[in-house]
Formats: structure tokens, C-alpha cells, sequence
């Protein structure tokens, strides 16, 4: 214990570890796990589980362990456990050669549970779910024992070999612990710990036909890798005695200590990975990675980083109190990323052509602009100029008021990193929509000099030049859910947001539109966007909004 954990925000769970190391306990050893269920993607809920459990491993230079608690095979896949690597090491952590799952330790799980009935800590029974739910009793009155509770070892342990060999159907039989059907916390009521799945599991196959339950599996198989801090969520708090009970009657040599913590909960959000895995099915989003799910694949693919992530984790800190935070600290956290981070771009949403009649017709003039304005390390590019131009629809009014500085009949506007110019006619269709300003440019306002005559322009907006600008498809994503607790509602599809997403046909430079999948851009004065990892290409460019320029 002779090595001094990183300098580091304190917490009552690192007061816990710093005593416990103080006093020897463990030989001075932190090993911590993060111990995903295989049956979904990772959400950003699961981020602050991550960081504190690879974070503290780090810090105390210890070991931190993932491992998959994959005891459900009805509704787990390869799949998922693929996505769930892939979204943990892109938050920036490394479990290098500790990776594990439940199903490693499946033998040595189902000889504890002989172990148990040899004790007489086990039975098996045969009440069925609604009979189980009736003599378990209510949090007023005890429960009842089950009529095979005191079967005789010899019989209990011919039953569960003949569960294991496949000679009952599903439901016929379970495994119960034998703790106290009296007991105030409903947890610890004979809970089962092992039921028949005739499912095949995606990493044993077919070579079990029963299964632990998740209470069971996941203390033993902390104490079976050396656990010596088990950080987990409130919600387990209730299951903290049951936890105990296992590693304690199994009388494993090392006996983890498990310490809740509360959970990430952001508004506006689902993270129930039952509810995201139905708006998958059911086709309300395009897949489990679509930007607008709080997945950390999605976060990703909509141009979220880890560091804004890790910060925002940071920021909310550890406590024992549930709260809920609001979703606009989640953008605040990326937009103070990506303000340092990321590269400057034109890019026009909704394009009005702009003609300037003074301006020669063939000439192209390239503009050398910074790809930061604050930072001269990214370097500098050329932007061309010309004849015809598009601009966004918003910052031309045919009636403005006084205090709209863009463009309006009459009007002057500078152009960023350009000229000033002045529209002098507006062309409109029969429907009155405008399609065209004729507009004169001010050759003596590039670089940001004032107009010969001396008046000041307090507007400045963006552009890009016609001939050059490259179509791109942006995806403009708004909030998925209409209201802020979504969770709370009895059916969550009926406030979904049906503007959630807007396509629009837009205009990008095209330095941004040879970008690689996933870089990010702030397009000037619209917002932060991230190359689709999926469908962007050279040829074909596809953005998606990260997040606007300002809080809402």
C-alpha cells in the first residue's frame, strides 16, 4: 500500500476506499468492476457508473474489471456485447486483459448452488410465479412458506440435477435460497436463484438449460474476480443484505463490500433500456445508434465527445441523493468541448441566392480565413468569393423591425470575414416566397474596414459562394420527448416530439464536405455538427446537429 491514489475530487465512496486502505483491508488493493447486462446499448445513465468505477480503479492504481452479467441469454446478444466495448473504450477507458462475463463461471456457480442445499441454505420448488407472488406476502404482512420447503436434501439435489439435464419444462421448477420469509425486506423472502430457460445463450450455447438469476450470478461472481469495492446504483440498495447473504453462505475466501451511489438521470431523457429497446422495434427511431437516442452510440453519432461526457460526470459528482439533472448541463458540457476543439465552417441551412450586380461575373476571389478565431494553431484556409452567393433565410426580413440587424430592402449587413453589402431589390415568386436579392457589394469593407460614407453596420452573417458550395443533407434534431419526464408516463409514444427531426437540403464549403465520418465543425453562427459516422461521404455529405451555439 505504498502507492498515493491520483489527486482527485473527494467523495464519500473514496473516503470509504481511503479508510479501508488506511486500515489494510484488502492488502491495500482497489479492484472495482463495471458489469453491464448484455440485453441493450450502453445510455448515457451508464457513463457515471463507467467513470467511477474505471476512474477510481485509476486513481488508486488499481484494476478495474468489465464484466458482462450475461445471465438472461432471452435477452442478450453478441451484439450488445460488442456495442458496449465499443462505447466504453470511446469514453476513453481500457479493462485491457480483465474482461469477463457470468457465464465464465457458470460451473462454479451451479456447484455453490450444491452447496447451499447441502447446507440446507437451498430448495427447490415448485410454486409457480402467481404462487410465488402470493405467499411472498406484502411489505405489511410476513410471507408464507412454500409447501417444499423442507424437502429433503437428497431430494433437492436429484431435482436440480434432473433441472440441469432438461427433464422439466420452463417454470416448472426454480431454485430458492432459504433465508427468511418473515424478513422485512422483501429481497431476502426465499428469492430464486436459479430458473430453466430452454435458450440458447450467446456465448455457452446449449450447454445449459437452466440459469442464475442476477442476484445470485453477480455477488458470487464479484467475490469469484476479487472484487474489492462493488459500486452500484440506489436502486440496489434494498439488495444489499441478499448480496451479503450470497457471498457470506457460499463462504467465498474474498467478500466484496457494496456501496450505492446515485444514479445519472437527466430530464427530458428515457434511459429504461426496456423502453429504448421498444422504440427501436417498434420503428419510433431509425436504429439503437440514431442521434436522437440517449445511447452513447448515439450521443456519438450526433457529435457528442467523451472528454464533454467525462466533464459532465465530473460535474454532478457522486452523492447518495437522486436527483434529476437538466439535459441543458449535458449541452453546456459539449458546447465548452467543442468551442476550443473544433474547426470553423460555412455552411448554409436554408439557402436564399444572393447576386451582386457590381461584382465582376467571372471573377473569383479566394478569401483567406482562420479555421479558429481564437486559435492560430489550426491555421487558416481559402474561402472563394463571387457573383452569386446563398445566404440563410433567416437573416433576410422583407419588414424588419428596428432591432433586426441582417439584411432587409434598403439594408446593409457585413458579410463574415468579407465585405459589407447592401440589397437593393428582392425578387418573390407568384406565391410571394423570396427566391433571389439583387444586392451591390462595398470593395473598400473587406477586413473589416467601415463604408466610405462613414456608416456603421452592426450586422454580421454568413455566406458561401454559389458556384463552389457543395448540397449537403443536415439533420436539425430537436428534444425526442415533448415533455420533461417522459419516463413517467404511462404510454411514452404518445409524447413523442414528431418534429424531433427536420431534413433540410443546405449548402456546406467544401473543405467541410470532404471531412471524415464523425469529425466535427461549429458552422459559423448555426450551430455544432458532426459528419455522420454512417452516411456521410465526399460525394454525398450528411450532418447532424450536435448542439445549438447558445443555451435555449
Amino acid at each position: 500500500m505504498t502507492d498515493t491514489p491520483k489527486p482527485h475530487k473527494t467523495n464519500f465512496i473514496r473516503n470509504i476506499i481511503d479508510k479501508d486502505r488506511a486500515e489494510g483491508k484488502n492488502q491495500g488493493e482497489v479492484v472495482t468492476r463495471f458489469p453491464p447486462e448484455p440485453n441493450g446499448y450502453l445510455h448515457i445513465g451508464h457513463a457515471k457508473a463507467i467513470c467511477l468505477n474505471f476512474g477510481i480503479a485509476e486513481d488508486y492504481q488499481g484494476v478495474c474489471h468489465l464484466r458482462f452479467d450475461d445471465t438472461n441469454p432471452c435477452n442478450e446478444s453478441a451484439e450488445f456485447m460488442d456495442a458496449i466495448k465499443k462505447d466504453i473504450a470511446w469514453l476513453g477507458f481500457d479493462w485491457g486483459k480483465h474482461q469477463y462475463a457470468a457465464s465464465n463461471y457458470f460451473d462454479q456457480l451451479y456447484d455453490l448452488a450444491i452447496g447451499l442445499i447441502n447446507k440446507g441454505k437451498a430448495y427447490v420448488c415448485s410454486l409457480n410465479a402467481e404462487q410465488v407472488r402470493e405467499y411472498r406476502g406484502t411489505l405489511k404482512e410476513p410471507g408464507k412458506n412454500s409447501p417444499d420447503r423442507d424437502r429433503s436434501i437428497e431430494d433437492n439435489l436429484t431435482l436440480l440435477e434432473q433441472m440441469k439435464a432438461g427433464a422439466f419444462e420452463e417454470k416448472q421448477y426454480t431454485l430458492r435460497a432459504k433465508i427468511d420469509m418473515a424478513s422485512p425486506n422483501m429481497n431476502l423472502r426465499d428469492p430464486a436463484l436459479y430458473r430453466i430457460r430452454k435458450v440458447t445463450h450467446h456465448s455457452t450455447g446449449d450447454a445449459w438449460c437452466i440459469y442464475p438469476m442476477y442476484d445470485f450470478a453477480h455477488a458470487l461472481s464479484d467475490a469469484i474476480e476479487g472484487i474489492t469495492h462493488s459500486l452500484c446504483s440506489l436502486e440496489f440498495e434494498d439488495h444489499r443484505p441478499l448480496y451479503n447473504w450470497c457471498v457470506q453462505e457460499c463462504e467465498m475466501p474474498r467478500q466484496p463490500q457494496q456501496i450505492e451511489f446515485s444514479r445519472l438521470n437527466l430530464n427530458a431523457l428515457i434511459t429504461s433500456k426496456r423502453k429504448l429497446k421498444q422504440l427501436v422495434e417498434e420503428g419510433h427511431v431509425n436504429s439503437w445508434d440514431d442521434p436522437r437516442m440517449p445511447t452513447l452510440s448515439g450521443l456519438r453519432r450526433r457529435g457528442y465527445t467523451p472528454a464533454a461526457i467525462r466533464n459532465l460526470c465530473e460535474q454532478v459528482g457522486i452523492s447518495k441523493q437522486d436527483s434529476i439533472i437538466d439535459i441543458s448541463l449535458l449541452e453546456a458540457a459539449l458546447r465548452d468541448d467543442l468551442n476550443g476543439k473544433a474547426q470553423r465552417k460555412m455552411a448554409v441551412v436554408d439557402p436564399i441566392k444572393v447576386v451582386l450586380t457590381n461584382y465582376p461575373d467571372d471573377q473569383v476571389d479566394m478569401l483567406n480565413v482562420a479555421n479558429h478565431p481564437q486559435n492560430p494553431d489550426f491555421g487558416r484556409r481559402d474561402l472563394p468569393f463571387s457573383k452569386t452567393l446563398y445566404i440563410d433565410r433567416s437573416d433576410f426580413m422583407l419588414d424588419p423591425p428596428k432591432d433586426f440587424f441582417r439584411l432587409g430592402p434598403g439594408r446593409r449587413a457585413r458579410l463574415l470575414n468579407a465585405y459589407v453589402i447592401a440589397c437593393e431589390e428582392v425578387i418573390q415568386d407568384e406565391a410571394g416566397q423570396v427566391t433571389e436579392l439583387r444586392c451591390v457589394y462595398l470593395p473598400e469593407t473587406l477586413g473589416g474596414k467601415k463604408p466610405e460614407d462613414g456608416k456603421k453596420v452592426k450586422g454580421i452573417i454568413h455566406w458561401l459562394s454559389a458556384e463552389q458550395a457543395v448540397l449537403a443533407e443536415i439533420r436539425l434534431y430537436e428534444r425526442l420527448f415533448t415533455v420533461d419526464n417522459p419516463g413517467a408516463e404511462s404510454d411514452m409514444t404518445q409524447v413523442l416530439n414528431p418534429e424531433s427531426l427536420h431534413i433540410q437540403q443546405g449548402f456546406v464549403e467544401a473543405s467541410a464536405a470532404q471531412a471524415a465520418p464523425g469529425e466535427s465543425f461549429q458552422f459559423n453562427r448555426v450551430g455544432y455538427f458532426c459528419a455522420d459516422s454512417k452516411d456521410h461521404s465526399a460525394t454525398h455529405p450528411v450532418f447532424n446537429k450536435a448542439v445549438s451555439l447558445r443555451g435555449s
